[in-house]
């Protein structure tokens, strides 16, 4: 494509044109002259210089920045991923069922949904149009999978559960499963029965291996757009609104309700029954035991340090109980003198 043809499909204002067609998208390090390639953060300004790409897709206040065929917009990133569907359409799969498959008679399947090699369909299930269900997927008795939805090979969907349109569910990916709900009694657990479902919207992308509980009672909700990473727990009975993504091995415990545009990175631990507010960011390997009400970005933790370093901050905060009562003793003595400080 070149850039007019881009700009047709995706708008944006074109600065100059290159000479041969574009066929792919590349870093602004690796980029060769028939790929196109982005500059969103400014700390990358040196490898625009030096890029090899044919184009580039650059910000309003980098317009000067180089001289080679660009295309100018308020989001580069966000331009560049959409160049990249582009050039990497999804892979077109025939309809029908493979004979491998076992459907129930009782399932409604559109006629243009692709049901690949062992396939499990349980009982009163819905697949809509041009879903396709992975090698080895397996669906339990009233399942819902929305239009244009798809699910990897070997996802696992319980009983009950439904996926919006446009869901994109990796390898391995287990909707549905039992919440981690035990009472105790002398000492014995006893297993609380999990009836409720997990509902998930439109345009959802769950990663690779990642489990989402069904509620206990009531059901476990995610909204539209919503993005999970690689091996994220979803403890039963949450709700995680729109537009909020998840970063991988993040772990959210039961009954926590996260608002909608929430950035959660990456091993973050949310204790259950708390609720964090729209636009909230919680930075990496955050531990979450208190509601965050207010929006803004979140941290806790220590950053990396030399391991000696590591060792003597260790070894002074075992001591920092004992710091504080010194100061709560001699608190009232530096007042009482009229010190300022």
């Amino acid at each position: 494509m070149y850039l007019r043809d881009l700009i047709s499909k995706l708008g944006g204002e074109a600065v100059g044109e290159v000479s041969a067609p574009l066929t792919g998208v590349g870093t602004l390090e690796r980029a060769t002259p028939t790929q196109i390639s982005f500059l969103a953060n400014p700390k990358y300004r040196r490898s625009l210089d030096a890029t090899g790409a044919g184009a580039v897709i650059i910000s309003a206040s980098q317009r000067e920045a180089t001289a080679k065929p660009r295309i100018v917009v308020d989001n580069p990133y966000a331009y560049f991923a959409r160049v990249a569907q582009l050039f990497a359409p999804q892979a077109a799969h025939a309809a029908g069922v493979h004979p491998t498959a076992s459907v129930s008679p009782t399932a409604t399947i559109s006629a243009t949904a692709s049901i690949a090699e062992f396939v499990v369909v349980g009982r009163n299930c819905t697949i809509g149009d041009k879903v396709r269900l992975g090698p080895g997927t397996v669906l339990g008795d009233d399942v819902v999978i929305g239009s244009a939805s798809e699910l990897m090979a070997r996802v696992v969907v319980y009983a009950g559960c439904q996926i919006g349109e446009r869901a994109v569910i990796h390898a391995g990916v287990v909707i549905g499963a039992d919440g981690f709900g035990f009472a105790n009694d002398k000492g014995a657990w006893v297993k609380i029965p999990q009836i409720g479902r997990v509902v998930i919207g439109d345009d959802c992308e769950v990663g690779a291996n990642t489990t989402i509980d069904r509620g206990a009672i009531e059901d476990t909700v995610l909204g539209n757009d919503v993005k999970l990473d690689n091996q994220v727990q979803v403890g039963h009975n949450c709700r995680i609104g729109d537009h909020t993504i998840v970063a991988g091995c993040t772990g959210i415990a039961g009954s926590t309700i996260i608002g909608q545009r929430v950035m959660i990175g990456g091993a973050v631990s949310i204790t259950g029954h708390l609720s964090i507010c729209d636009d909230a960011v919680l930075s990496a390997n955050a531990f979450v035991t208190k509601s965050v009400t207010q929006p803004g970005m979140y941290s806790s933790g220590l950053p990396l340090m030399p391991h000696r370093d590591w060792l003597k901050n260790a070894a002074q905060l075992r001591h920092l109980d004992a710091l504080a009562d010194t100061l709560k003793l001699i608190a009232p003595n530096i007042k009482n003198k009229g010190d300022p400080s």
